[in-house]
């Protein structure tokens, strides 16, 4: 089916565009009242990913009401982890626990490389039904996370502020880490697969936890299981965004890949130095969007102007925050329309 908006897609893969397309990681749900109501109906955020009716409705949402170029489809990262049959649950303000953790060698055979079509039906299933429903108005994103970011939750089995836990095996057991980094990786490249499969238009790869890394450590055990992935998805546009990871820039920007993402710290004249022949997406700092509405028209002016408009994917630094009000969120995603076309 042709796209009726095909912004991204062409700006993904370098060609010329009208305007600089605009998307945001996290629209789906958060900050709309449209989301609130339906995760209220589901009763839980895990029932609302895994449901694939309820979770095509909140991609959507964002299409709908805030006039995006591009649909994410609403999942998870985590469910990489669970398909290889490692569960997790969603604890309300503290984030994902894992019951049950990964720090053997007896406890990583017991896993095993995940099977999209039946361990992760339920996101194809959305993906399927979320473009009935975009019915080619935008193009839909499909994404994972990194292997070194889903390591971290495996190993520490909830969030941290120095996953100190995961870093101890890079120095201490670097063979098992390595063992248990390839298993996600061949699950992540079969789940990513199987989501073109399904009908996503572009994929992204988010390397949440890149940042606790020294470039040293990033270049060892997660560079080059994003390099894999890179190289084993050809189908669609692929973006890396290596959330942290400044010192990697012009390495992630050798992988085979379409789009680098950018964090709100990295430069944007430096990177664009570092990455010269790469599309880049990114990077308003997320708080602009707490400012009024006159200061966010600045400083969208003000990246627009920077980036240039070509060869540019407009985003934030990172996810939408669930306490912003959607006017602001709008201003944000006309003002890069108006000041890039």
């Amino acid at each position: 089916m042709n796209l009726k908006n095909d912004l991204l897609l062409r700006a993904a893969r370098g060609e010329k565009t009208e305007r600089t397309p605009v998307w945001m990681m996290r629209q789906a749900g958060r900050i709309l009242p449209e989301y609130r109501a339906v995760r209220a109906k589901a009763g839980s955020f895990i029932t609302l990913a895994t449901t694939p009716e309820m979770a095509a409705e909140v991609t959507l949402q964002p299409v709908d009401l805030l006039g995006v170029d591009a649909a994410i489809i609403f999942s998870d990262i985590l469910v990489i982890p669970e398909a290889m049959g490692l569960p997790y649950e969603m604890a309300e303000q503290r984030g994902p626990i894992f019951p049950s953790t990964v720090n053997t060698t007896a406890q990583l055979d017991k896993l095993h490389i995940a099977e999209p079509e039946s361990d992760l039906k339920y996101v194809l299933d959305a993906i399927k039904l979320t473009k009935l429903g975009l019915d080619g108005r935008v193009p839909l994103i499909g994404f994972a996370g990194a292997p070194f970011t889903i390591f971290c939750y495996m190993t520490e089995g909830k969030g941290s502020k120095t996953f100190s836990v995961a870093k101890k095996h890079l120095y201490a057991d670097p063979e098992f880490s390595h063992l248990l980094l390839q298993k996600i990786t061949d699950s992540t490249i079969a789940y990513l697969k199987a989501q073109v499969a399904a009908g996503a238009d572009m994929l992204q790869i988010f390397d949440s936890w890149a940042g606790i890394l020294s470039p040293d450590q990033y270049r060892t055990f997660s560079l080059p299981y994003i390099k894999q992935i890179c190289d084993a998805i050809t189908e669609v546009p692929l973006t890396v965004f290596a959330k942290g990871a400044f010192f990697a820039r012009a390495e992630i920007g050798a992988l085979n890949c379409s789009v680098v993402g950018l964090d709100w710290n990295m430069d944007i004249t430096e990177s664009r130095q570092l990455i010269p022949n790469k599309t880049l997406q990114g990077n308003l700092d997320p708080c602009v969007l707490y400012a009024s509405f006159e200061q966010i028209r600045r400083e969208v002016k003000k990246m627009v102007d920077l980036f240039g408009t070509q060869r540019y994917i407009a985003n934030l630094g990172h996810g939408v925050y669930p306490d912003m009000q959607p006017d602001k969120v709008r201003c944000f995603i006309e003002a890069v329309k108006e000041f890039s076309s």
